[in-house]
């Protein structure tokens, strides 16, 4: 029994879902956002709140069961209050400004790196040293927030690079004489 997939998902003010088939697209304030399940589960909306039941009792319509309703709570999030990502440049002469649709990013290369923001997804630099990733699709700001970082992973001796905010890097210590 999945105890995620038993929690009916409330859907607050100002969120309608309906459901056509497999299919479930949620609207709200910041957007509409659709998800299709497998043919493993059934979605229903009763009232405000959204619930998923398995159609039988295997061992991968028990693991849709849990799953599709965690998508459709990203669903619900994502459209209410969005998701955000922060990120944070450490080292000497690492910063990062956006112009237009372009975040410019200078890492220590011989040239800068020009990152093209994808769509569906607002990126900010409210500090030279600071990228926050907003959007209402969890993966894609995800995404985007790693692709970010891919490009000066934090590295384990001076702690230099592009890390999340709040990320922990374990520090090693450099050769001995």
């Amino acid at each position: 029994m999945s105890r995620i997939g038993k929690k009916a998902v409330e859907l607050p003010s100002g969120v309608t879902a309906s459901v056509s088939g497999q299919t479930i697209e949620v609207k709200g304030p910041k957007g509409t956002r659709h998800f299709t399940a497998t043919d493993d589960v059934s979605l229903s909306v009763e009232g405000s709140s959204v619930s998923v039941t398995p159609r039988g009792l295997s061992k991968r319509a028990r693991q849709q069961w849990g799953m599709a309703r965690s998508m459709i709570a990203n669903l619900v999030t994502g459209v209410t209050v969005g998701f955000k990502k922060e990120l944070e440049i450490q080292g000497v002469g690492y910063r990062a400004t956006m112009q237009g649709n372009t975040l410019k990013l200078a890492l220590g290369y011989s040239h800068d790196v020009d990152f093209a923001v994808p769509a569906g997804v607002t990126i900010t630099s409210p500090k030279n040293t600071e990228i926050v990733i907003e959007g209402i699709d969890q993966q894609l700001v995800g995404q985007v927030a790693a692709n970010i970082r891919e490009w000066r992973a934090p590295e384990p001796y001076k702690g230099k690079g592009i890390r999340y905010k709040g990320e922990y890097v374990f520090r090693k210590e450099g050769k001995k004489k």
